[in-house]
């Protein structure tokens, strides 16, 4: 929501000064803007500061990255946003460990909008798995730490700790 669109806003270096709302009941953020019609939806809003902090690498650089993103950020909100239950967050975190069996980043091997948005969509999951959980979704914990590291990304947000020689033991 408006809390992570600021986080992404210091991350892309935007000055502040944006204003974001909420619509709904599902509490879609928008963005007011001061000439004509808000933006709406997060994808939206995001991709839109992206743009204006020129930083469009972040949201792929060739047709297929690009797809690979928009995929994920659509994954972001319709599933990881709706997700309700245990067995939601279990479905969500066995397709995300799959995905990045072979991969540093959502888009392969480059950092993009889906991994900032996808960290803080799940953020408050991973806060909360076991030491046991994080080892059964490894290639997510993997990803996970990698990109709580990377310059600007976590800002006030706790860090989540993991067994470092866990991640890397049968990567190699």
């Amino acid at each position: 929501g408006p809390e992570e669109l600021a986080l992404l806003e210091k991350l892309l270096g935007l000055p502040k000064g944006n204003k974001y709302g909420v619509q709904g009941e599902r509490k879609v953020p928008v963005l007011q803007t001061n000439n004509g019609p808000g933006l709406t939806g997060l994808i939206t809003i995001a991709a839109h500061l992206v743009k204006q902090a020129k930083k469009d690498q972040l949201l792929g650089s060739t047709a297929e990255e690009k797809a690979v993103v928009q995929q994920w950020l659509e994954y972001r909100v319709t599933q990881v946003d709706g997700c309700s239950s245990k067995e939601d967050t279990r479905i969500i975190l066995k397709n995300l460990n799959i995905h990045l069996e072979d991969k540093v980043y959502l888009a392969g091997n480059i950092f993009t909008l889906a991994d900032v948005l996808m960290y803080y969509g799940l953020h408050h999951v991973m806060v909360d798995l076991t030491v046991q959980e994080k080892e059964k979704y490894l290639n997510v914990s993997r990803w996970f730490n990698h990109i709580q590291h990377y310059p600007g990304v976590r800002q006030h947000l706790s860090n989540v700790i993991f067994i470092k020689n866990r991640l890397y033991t049968n990567a190699h």
